[in-house]
């Protein structure tokens, strides 16, 4: 039997394909399927199936979920997509390769102070406030410039750009706007798009999709 995680894993990437078919567009996209709350029976099956890229919100979930798969996996890539406080950053470090909520020039220098200490290169996005929110995080898009050319002063590995959109708004009008900030800046990627908009995602070429719940089903 094959694990439902595996089937609608599947299902989406048949969709995305068609769709980029639709609209001439190539491939490029990674799936991160989102395992925040899921427990590791329901992530193995996908690990074996051969999906590498997974995304939890947590530095400690992280941690304790996936030290030990890491070590035997050393081809799985972890993606951090929550806020990241500062106090956190030492072992966020430690456990993941891409870190897709860099909002802050304070954060920004801590994660660089942490890699050089550990050795390690981080891949980050910048996550920026594409809706103007009060309450959301990410950088304020006056100021997404001036964390850009910090970031790669101090060495960071500047990905691309991430946005969560306004909820229960079209989230088009926003991916097009990333996607101009993307090119302005002459970055390569973009990650935006989760399990209620990835189509319109990556027809404004987001390449990496954050996919939780249309994977593992509802959270409780």
């Amino acid at each position: 039997m094959m694990h439902h995680t595996i089937k609608n894993l599947i299902k989406i990437t048949d969709k995305i394909n068609t769709r980029l078919e639709q609209i001439n567009k190539i491939k490029n996209y990674k799936i991160i399927a989102v395992s925040k709350t899921f427990p590791i029976e329901d992530i193995l099956p996908l690990i074996d199936y051969g999906q590498k890229d997974f995304g939890e919100n947590k530095v400690q979930e992280a941690i304790d979920k996936w030290s030990g798969i890491k070590n035997n996996h050393k081809n799985i890539k972890l993606h951090l997509i929550g806020k990241l406080q500062t106090n956190k950053v030492k072992i966020a470090v430690k456990i993941f390769d891409y870190i897709h909520s860099v909002d802050s020039f304070k954060l920004a220098k801590k994660i660089s102070e942490e890699q050089t200490k550990q050795k390690k290169n981080i891949k980050i996005f910048i996550q920026v406030n594409i809706g103007n929110e009060i309450q959301k995080s990410g950088i304020d898009l006056q100021k997404l410039k001036d964390l850009y050319l910090y970031c790669k002063e101090i060495n960071l590995n500047v990905a691309g750009l991430m946005c969560i959109p306004p909820l229960n708004q079209n989230s088009l009008k926003y991916f097009k706007q990333m996607n101009s900030l993307k090119n302005e800046l002459s970055l390569f990627d973009l990650s935006m798009g989760m399990s209620a908009d990835y189509l319109e995602a990556i027809e404004q070429n987001s390449s990496y999709l954050r996919i939780g719940s249309n994977i593992f089903g509802k959270r409780n």
